[in-house]
């Protein structure tokens, strides 16, 4: 086995199920998070010798899978009139309550705003650091935490309950 496989092995182990978590996010579809991740990892293979840093493997996967995601949308329309929608779960059994509240906080992160869901789900579902975060979207590290300051702001004033608010509490 070459280096160049033994590298390329090495990033599909480490870094495959949280590429997959963060494409599901992304377009909410198994099988497209699926060829999203399938995707990147052959423009990963190809272009592996550009790849100087291997700890900036993680934000460089990042990068392509967010490129790719974004190829989607150049190639075809979607019809999403008849898409269903399913929901990433992990293997342990939920209750039916915190079921609801996990489907409840997936549907207002993906209410915000892209400008600012897309770094909160680098941190929350990718473990980004904000510097990371900064390298991916190419921005500023104090917009970057902006943003995610903003995107927790909305979403907890989204998750407050109606009675809640009425009566002032937060």
């Amino acid at each position: 086995m070459t280096n160049k496989q033994k590298r390329y092995e090495a990033l599909v182990q480490v870094y495959h199920k949280e590429l997959y978590r963060f494409a599901y996010w992304l377009c909410q579809d198994h099988s497209v998070a699926d060829d999203l991740v399938q995707e990147t990892f052959l423009r990963a293979w190809k272009s592996l010798d550009s790849l100087l840093d291997q700890y900036a493997a993680k934000a460089w996967l990042i990068t392509i899978l967010r490129r790719e995601n974004a190829r989607r949308f150049e190639r075809k329309q979607f019809d999403y009139s008849d898409v269903e929608q399913d929901h990433l779960v992990d293997d342990h059994s939920f209750t039916l309550e915190q079921t609801m509240e996990q489907t409840m906080i997936q549907r207002q992160i993906q209410a915000l705003p892209e400008e600012y869901r897309e770094p909160l789900l680098l941190q929350v579902v990718m473990g980004c650091s904000g510097d990371e975060i900064a390298t991916i979207l190419d921005l500023n590290k104090n917009t970057v935490m902006t943003r995610l300051f903003r995107a927790r702001s909305q979403l907890k004033d989204a998750l407050t309950s109606p009675i809640e608010q009425h009566r002032g509490v937060k």
